[in-house]
């Protein structure tokens, strides 16, 4: 069997077991696929998005107990790795596009999305993970989802470790991993609250720094202060 690919990217490149991964030939999704499943016109810039900044969907890897040997989820059945390619020029993912592929499975997917960027006179290839996943919020409200992004990196240094005893944790792990920079799946949800309020700290404390070196009126200056002083304690807290 001919692995499926996105650019350099398939499921032995990336760590998945080759049990997982798909074959070449039943591979590639039309990305019409998509837009026919919605049951509702698409917007304009979403429709844009999907014929113009995606050249091709792939689907790289499923994961099941099968081909994992971890224990069956009613709630997570399989995990799917799709490979998204970006069209030259390209350097960001659309979070619309994957917003619109995600909402219409209920199982979780992690997008390995792949581009080329000028490098060092050259071009490289980079792959970038992005999922997209449940706020938690109150019992009974809708849910209310996110897309979440992991860093960019060199198409052969990125790499998903299956973790977890069950499929629950699988995915769990997927996300800390493409979210944090980590397999663990605990307290995954407040781990990531915890990192979001920091990076709202730290931006906090940049801009009042500007504005407490740029303010003339010695109580405005004062008043910044006291929030900065205030901010920095609490980022401090949190960082140890």
């Amino acid at each position: 069997m001919t692995m499926a690919a996105c650019g350099s990217v398939t499921a032995a490149t990336l760590g998945l077991p080759t049990s997982s991964a798909f074959p070449t030939e039943k591979s590639v999704l039309p990305k019409a696929m998509f837009a026919a499943k919605t049951g509702a016109p698409l917007s304009a810039k979403t429709k844009q998005h999907l014929v113009h900044a995606v050249t091709s969907i792939t689907l790289l890897a499923l994961l099941r107990p099968s081909n994992t040997g971890l224990e069956a989820s009613a709630r997570m059945p399989e995990v799917l790795v799709l490979g998204i390619r970006l069209a030259d020029g390209v350097h960001d993912t659309p979070d619309d596009v994957i917003e619109l592929i995600a909402s219409q499975r209920k199982s979780g997917i992690v997008f390995a999305v792949v581009r080329d960027v000028p490098h060092e006179g050259m071009t490289r290839e980079e792959c970038q993970f992005v999922v997209r996943r449940a706020i938690p919020g109150r019992a009974g409200h809708t849910p209310t989802f996110r897309v979440f992004h992991g860093p960019w990196e060199p198409s052969g240094e990125t790499f998903l470790d299956v973790n977890g005893a069950t499929m629950d944790e699988l995915w769990a792990s997927f996300c800390s991993q493409t979210i944090l920079g980590s397999v663990d799946c605990n307290d995954l949800d407040a781990r990531i609250a915890r990192e979001e309020h920091i990076r709202e700290l730290e931006a906090t404390v940049a801009k009042l720094s500007a504005d407490h070196a740029r303010a003339k009126n010695p109580n405005h200056r004062n008043e910044i202060y006291a929030k900065l002083h205030k901010a920095k304690n609490e980022l401090a807290t949190l960082t140890q």
